[in-house]
């Protein structure tokens, strides 16, 4: 019985030994990933420094930075408060095992006291000779020697006992130090927070004294943004009216040799119909009235069945409205693009969407310093629009291709290097680069470098990433990109 309830309370207490291990190394490593974040800021931050103007990039940096100091307090709080509960639970686990080995004591105490009063051999004898049977005298024997056993089951589950509570107030120690440590971390992460408040209090004020020229700097930006943004609406017109034109030829083709084909088999019908008219006329005497119907109404059968023929050996003819691919059966319940009128477009604009969530980034390590759609920053009245990711580097890093595509556009735009891929009917840009390393209608796969980074209005290094659909409709590339 001691043995059991012992088992029983090591079992359960292993199993939420094992559940608190578990749940502080998730937080460990969401720990780990914000300390990393925020050293990647920290690097990033100390470059836009060396740049002497304050620029609105700076302001957005230290907003990431507030964010994750945040997120990286609120994991230490939650750390704390997993470490509180695991201390309130190893010490209610030492005040069982007290108790319990206090029983075990007691109760071995009686054990011995008895086993001490019956020591004697006449108590032994006695109490086997007193049985009224031959089998009352056999249970007696062993009664005494289970009797005996227990006293050592005890005795063992006395030692565990006390191995388990030391063993428990060792940890409990060690979790101690380690809320005291974590304690310590987390306020000097605390005072660290205050500092980047007061850096962005200090921001904001600077940028407040520049607002003007903030202001031209960023109406830059959107004229510029709008002029690539008419750059990239004509390259997707381009590319769609180049698809039409294709699917179109592709059409009058298949018409045009459908049409030779009905041609030629109408010729070799009458050219048979002839013969055979010939050959009748020759073999036979002049034809009358009445021996001159069989071999028309053969012709006739004959042409009737070779029309039947011909229209189960041959495809009916395209119409308007067919494509002329054959993969518009792919998927029947998609909207219809030109850009998807080739299997390979079909198959690129596919996988593109089958891989929502786990696009690879554009550049190894950047931080996203301007988000999609219409941002702006607490403390002033500076707004600026985004039709995508912008993504401080430093300068010269190498700029990698998301997916399988091809290269439609790479050059100059608003002056700044641009690199559009065609996925299907899906599109990827590239802008702010520094140098271009392909060309168009050049082929590329996942993870081909296209170019290098370079610098923007701001004179910050990064880059912007952008998506958007066959009808020039900016996507947020956020929902498409794996996380970090």
């Amino acid at each position: 019985m001691f043995k059991k309830t012992f088992v029983l309370f090591v079992v359960l207490l292993m199993g939420g030994l094992v559940a608190n291990a578990q749940n502080r190394e998730d937080l460990q490593k969401q720990k780990q990933s914000i300390e990393k974040e925020l050293a990647e800021l920290n690097q990033l931050y100390r470059e836009t420094q060396k740049n002497t103007k304050t620029s609105v990039k700076q302001l957005a940096i230290i907003k990431r930075k507030i964010n994750a100091r945040e997120s990286l307090v609120n994991s230490i709080n939650r750390e704390v408060k997993q470490l509180d509960e695991t201390i309130y639970l190893n010490e209610r686990d030492i005040y069982r095992l007290r108790k319990e080995l206090d029983t075990l004591k007691v109760k071995y105490a009686k054990s011995i006291v008895f086993a001490y009063k019956n020591r004697s051999s006449y108590a032994y004898l006695n109490f086997l000779f007193s049985a009224g049977s031959f089998n009352d005298a056999m249970k007696r024997m062993a009664y005494l020697k289970s009797y005996r056993q227990n006293r050592e089951t005890q005795a063992n589950t006395i030692v565990k006992s006390e191995n388990l509570l030391q063993e428990k107030i060792g940890v409990l120690s060690v979790n101690k130090k380690e809320r005291l440590s974590t304690l310590e971390v987390q306020n000097k992460q605390l005072l660290d927070l205050q500092e980047d408040r007061k850096e962005q209090d200090q921001v904001v004020a600077q940028l407040k004294g520049k607002e003007k020229e903030l202001n031209k700097q960023i109406r830059d930006k959107e004229n510029q943004r709008q002029k690539v943004a008419v750059a990239i609406n004509a390259v997707i017109r381009r590319e769609i009216e180049e698809a039409k034109r294709r699917d179109e030829a592709k059409r009058l083709k298949a018409l045009e040799d459908a049409r030779k084909l009905k041609a030629a088999q109408d010729a070799a019908a009458a050219q048979a119909a002839a013969d055979k008219k010939n050959a009748a006329g020759t073999t036979t005497k002049p034809a009358t009235s009445t021996t001159a119907k069989p071999p028309t109404n053969n012709t006739v059968v004959a042409n009737g069945s070779a029309g039947a023929n011909n229209n189960s050996v041959n495809p009916p003819k395209p119409t308007l409205n067919d494509p002329a691919t054959g993969v518009s059966s792919a998927a029947k319940d998609r909207t219809y693009s030109p850009l998807e009128s080739t299997p390979e477009g079909m198959e690129q604009s596919i996988n593109f969407e089958n891989n929502r969530g786990r696009l690879p980034w554009p550049v190894s390590n950047g931080i996203v310093t301007v988000g999609f759609g219409t941002q702006s920053y607490a403390g002033t009245k500076l707004m600026q629009k985004s039709d995508g990711l912008e993504i401080a580097v430093p300068v010269g890093s190498a700029v990698r291709c998301v997916a399988d595509g091809e290269v439609v556009y790479a050059g100059e735009v608003a002056d700044e290097n641009i690199v559009l891929v065609k996925h299907g009917k899906y599109f990827t840009g590239y802008k702010n680069l520094s140098a271009v390393s392909v060309s168009r209608d050049q082929k590329v796969k996942a993870g081909t470098v296209l170019g290098k980074s370079g610098t923007s209005i701001d004179g910050e290094g990064g880059i912007l990433f952008m998506i958007m659909n066959d009808k020039s409709v900016a996507q947020n590339p956020t929902p498409w990109l794996r996380s970090k």
